[in-house]
């Protein structure tokens, strides 16, 4: 990976931190919503969003409608006024609507349009996709097509297709001693409106960054000049190459051999080069606060979920732990599977949670890693490198297969949150870097072609009672890895067919609510009744 270019963060894997239920179509649809209100020069005023496919037939279960006008009004994504987004914008004198698109094939899973009028009477039309695990990529801008992801300090420049623009605008950029990595310029028709993104290989600092913009912005043929920060990623302070990145497990486990060192250990390494140590071990010890908080509470004060169709089912297994984990899962499994079904209650009550790597599958890690910790008696170091090791799996994923319900079924949520656990659970018990890997693929396999299908379009059903499954699942592969039983397909070969798996699933299986579970009568049934619909 270029030392210029963004790398992603292990907290982008270990989170966000975030308002559930979910982290493509809550985390994610607030920063489209964020990102596409930067591109106007003055508060929005009105804002119309047309959703399509996956993000129209499941955006009220899922919260995306108030997690976009948070985002219009700039609330973080961890923010708890999300859920009361539609009061906030009435108070602020935001006027929106929704508007569900027709299904197109041709457009990703998560795909919503955001058009926008502010103050002064200017407009601007912002398509945005939601990637899963709160990444997203905008894909048009006023009807021009683009490709912005925030991999490069990007600079957007809205100017009339005129003579001479590109040229007075790449000698501006010289004289501050910018050097452009790629340049693309989209125009709707010869000496019509044009828009030409600039990724950079760095910015200039402090009020050189403002004087830079103020200058494009003089240019006559200068529309609008804003800088595009892309949420959740990530650069070295000096734009340096990383000395510890991998894009895939050869990679890590090569660097692991090196070093004669744990995965954990060289995740953290990674993320303390993008970072710095202190930025990376006051984030770990927030994460690690928010995942005792999500899968404890809960437990003590169960509420019911924002559908209604779940709450209260984590405190039931807690209780029943001394009555039936002897004969069945153990004390320990016990103990992690009703903490993860705790945190898919909080998320579905639109409580704060981490995303890991999902919101949907967000009880997983937590729920086992802290469990198997409390048991080993693991301090809070410990847990920090079994939760680097986890969020190492999970970037390995994200680069080559899919954390996205929408895009690969609930085999690359629940099963990739498992594979991720299954690898902690091997650092934490003193496994070696290479049986963490087994158990990871040992888990990924376990959960192939794993169907997302929310009833109603809610992260509640089955969602929570998966992520028990998945807890059940990392517990066995992590068993057997550190029992050396060895995967004959290695954890690189497995992210490749979970990839291709979550392709040829069609898309009544994958986050529609249209397919599986989420169609069967007695679930039709329970639907008609759910109080968020």
């Amino acid at each position: 990976m270029s030392g210029t270019s963004a790398a992603p963060s292990a907290f982008e894997i270990l989170g966000p931190i975030m308002v559930g239920p979910s982290s493509s179509h809550t985390a994610g649809a607030l920063r489209l919503a964020q990102v596409a209100a930067s591109l106007m020069e003055a508060p929005v005023a009105r804002v119309r969003f047309v959703l399509h496919n996956s993000f129209a037939h499941t955006y009220r279960g899922h919260g995306t409608d108030r997690a976009l006008v948070a985002g219009i009004l700039g609330l973080a994504t961890d923010d708890e006024r999300i859920r009361g987004a539609f009061d906030l914008a009435a108070a602020r004198g935001l006027s929106f609507e929704f508007v569900q698109g027709a299904d197109d094939s041709h457009l990703h899973p998560n795909t919503v349009d955001i058009e926008m009028t502010d103050d002064t009477g200017a407009s601007r039309s912002v398509r945005g996709e939601s990637l899963g695990g709160g990444r997203i990529r905008l894909s048009r801008i006023n009807g021009v097509s683009v490709k912005i992801t925030g991999e490069y300090d990007t600079v957007f420049v809205a100017h009339r297709d005129t003579r001479g623009v590109l040229a007075a605008l790449t000698v501006l950029l010289s004289t501050y001693g910018l050097n452009i990595a790629f340049m693309r310029t989209y125009r709707t028709e010869r000496g019509g409106a044009a828009y030409t993104v600039f990724e950079l290989d760095d910015l200039p600092r402090g009020s050189q960054l403002e004087a830079l913009l103020q200058a494009l912005r003089g240019h006559e043929h200068v529309e609008v000049a804003t800088l595009i920060r892309m949420p959740g990623t990530t650069r070295t302070p000096d734009g340096s190459e990383l000395a510890s990145d991998f894009s895939d497990a050869r990679e890590l486990l090569a660097l692991c051999e090196q070093a004669a060192t744990s995965i954990g250990a060289i995740a953290r390494a990674r993320e303390e080069e993008l970072s710095g140590a202190d930025a990376a071990k006051k984030t770990m010890e927030r994460v690690i606060a928010a995942m005792r908080a999500e899968t404890t509470e809960p437990l003590e004060h169960p509420a019911r979920s924002l559908g209604g169709l779940i709450g209260g089912e984590a405190a039931c297994v807690h209780q029943s732990a001394s009555r039936l984990a002897e004969g069945l899962m153990g004390a320990v499994q016990t103990d992690a599977v009703a903490r993860a079904m705790a945190v898919l209650e909080r998320s579905a009550s639109m409580g704060v949670i981490v995303a890991a790597p999902t919101a949907g599958s967000a009880g997983i890690v937590p729920g086992s890693v802290l469990a198997a910790g409390e048991h080993l008696g693991a301090d809070d170091g410990a847990i920090a490198e079994a939760l680097y090791c986890a969020a190492a799996v999970g970037l390995i994923l994200t680069l080559n297969a899919s954390v996205s319900g929408a895009e690969g079924g609930c085999q690359a949520e629940v099963g990739s949150a498992s594979a991720m656990a299954a690898a902690a659970l091997v650092q934490l018990f003193g496994g070696t870097p290479r049986q963490a890997l087994d158990a990871a693929s040992l888990a990924l396999a376990n959960l192939l072609g794993l169907v997302c299908d929310p009833v109603g379009g809610l992260v509640e059903v089955p969602c929570q009672v998966r992520n028990a499954i998945g807890v059940a699942d990392a517990f066995s592969a992590a068993q057997l890895a550190l029992s050396d039983v060895s995967p004959l397909v290695p954890f690189d070969e497995m992210a490749t067919v979970m990839r291709d798996v979550g392709s040829a699933l069609p898309a009544t299986l994958r986050e529609t609510a249209k397919g599986g579970i989420a169609k069967a009568p007695s679930a039709c049934s329970a639907c008609a009744a759910c109080t968020s619909r």
